[in-house]
């Protein structure tokens, strides 16, 4: 006869598999992160060739091409270790959906370089087609932390993803900067542009800063700390207070992207701890989980103790004990039921902090994504809006975006 020992062994070996496969996800999300940073370098380089017509950087986009291939063949490998009957329902669709997104544009990459080596494109137009590449892979990102199911590591990919968020707007700044020194010449939506950029890299760095552990916020700090910073600011300044059409100093554009690159060299750096907490952290739990299964399978096979019949409505819990299994059984089976219920419980109200904030995040792009249809709006423009309206009324973003949205109903259509 099934006892509730038996299912509790079968309830801690269902976690096991769980476990299994978020290891795997957290070590697809490590080389997600890699390959984007590879691809954000490549951009930045595809700019420069472009913008000096072959003239400059050709051998360093072709060396770099050469390193990225092999970080996307790493990434691909992952992905085909996935087993697709892993997860079911929406996560998994969901992620699996965004997998596939991913695929697709990495399968055309090789014709947006060959676009980028024939000199047939605007930086603009290069800039773009990356940009879209890196979106998808974010949504990967993004994606694996709603699906997980340990708060510990759901928390530590909510970190990875906002501050990974957070080096792609870096990365746009950074070429919309190079573009606009290049140039010589101040223009107002460009300024806009970039001061929306720099608002949503502080946006998803104040997430970070919720969801990181201590050590990983301490090491972005002291990287954001000295002169590299305090000189990247004064250049934010001189792009975003010129006067449009005012001129601007041409020789500013690679300091401005040297400067650029090397505080998203530092945020890769974070990015790496912040992989390897991941990875130390699902090891952990996937060794204690099998320790604890390990110790109530012996319990299956260690002479029955006497157990208070009514113990189930006992007004208090019974005591809690470290785990341990001598030979008289120190907990009862009772204990061991109430104590697992009682820690899914707790990691059930965990795991909903972790992802209020990706549903906010959801909430708040499909509330841009209405204006922006309906008022015939830019992003920057309908972010801003959206900020505008909370700050008059004294309430959250996320509480405009709700707004927004039970709207929707009641907008017509375009075209109407």
């Amino acid at each position: 006869m099934r006892t509730g020992l038996h299912f509790l062994v079968a309830a801690k070996h269902c976690e096991i598999d769980e476990l299994r496969h978020l290891a795997l996800t957290t070590e697809l999300v490590a080389v997600t992160a890699r390959l984007v940073h590879a691809l954000q370098r490549e951009r930045g380089l595809s700019n420069l060739v472009l913008a000096s017509q072959g003239q400059r950087f050709g051998a360093e986009l072709a060396a770099r091409v050469l390193e990225n291939r092999v970080v996307e063949s790493e990434w691909r490998a992952c992905v085909q270790r996935l087993d697709p009957g892993d997860i079911r329902g929406g996560h998994g669709a969901r992620l699996y959906s965004r997998l596939a997104y991913a695929l697709q544009g990495l399968d055309a990459l090789e014709a947006l370089r060959e676009r980028v080596r024939a000199l047939d494109w605007t930086p603009a137009q290069a800039t773009e087609a990356l940009v879209r590449l890196v979106a998808a892979l974010l949504a990967v990102v993004f994606e694996a932390a709603d699906n997980a199911s340990d708060p510990d590591i759901s928390r530590l990919l909510v970190a990875l993803f906002q501050f990974m968020q957070a080096k792609e707007f870096a990365g746009q700044e950074r070429a919309l900067g190079a573009a606009r020194f290049g140039t010589g010449r101040a223009e107002g939506g460009d300024q806009q542009r970039l001061l929306h950029l720099i608002e949503s890299q502080e946006r998803c760095l104040e997430v970070f800063n919720g969801f990181a552990d201590d050590a990983t916020r301490a090491l972005w700090a002291e990287s954001e700390s000295g002169a590299l910073t305090a000189g990247l600011e004064k250049l934010r300044r001189v792009l975003c207070t010129t006067p449009e059409g005012a001129p601007l100093k041409p020789e500013l554009s690679q300091v401005w992207f040297d400067a650029c690159s090397e505080r998203m060299d530092r945020m890769k750096h974070v990015e790496d701890q912040l992989a390897a907490r991941l990875a130390s952290t699902c090891e952990a739990r996937l060794l204690g989980a099998q320790r604890e299964a390990a110790a109530i399978e012996a319990l299956l096979q260690a002479p029955s103790v006497p157990t208070d019949p009514l113990g189930f409505f006992a007004q208090e819990p019974p005591t809690q004990r470290a785990p341990g299994f001598g030979p008289q059984v120190e907990r009862s089976i009772l204990d061991l039921l109430q104590e697992q219920a009682l820690r899914l419980q707790t990691m059930a109200g965990e795991l909903d902090t972790a992802r209020a904030s990706l549903n906010e995040r959801k909430l708040i792009e499909r509330a841009k994504g209405l204006l922006m249809a309906h008022r015939q709006l830019s992003e920057a423009e309908a972010h801003k809006t959206m900020r505008q309206m909370a700050m008059n009324q004294n309430r959250r973003l996320i509480d405009v975006a709700e707004a927004v949205l039970a709207m929707a109903e009641v907008l017509p259509e375009r075209g109407r």
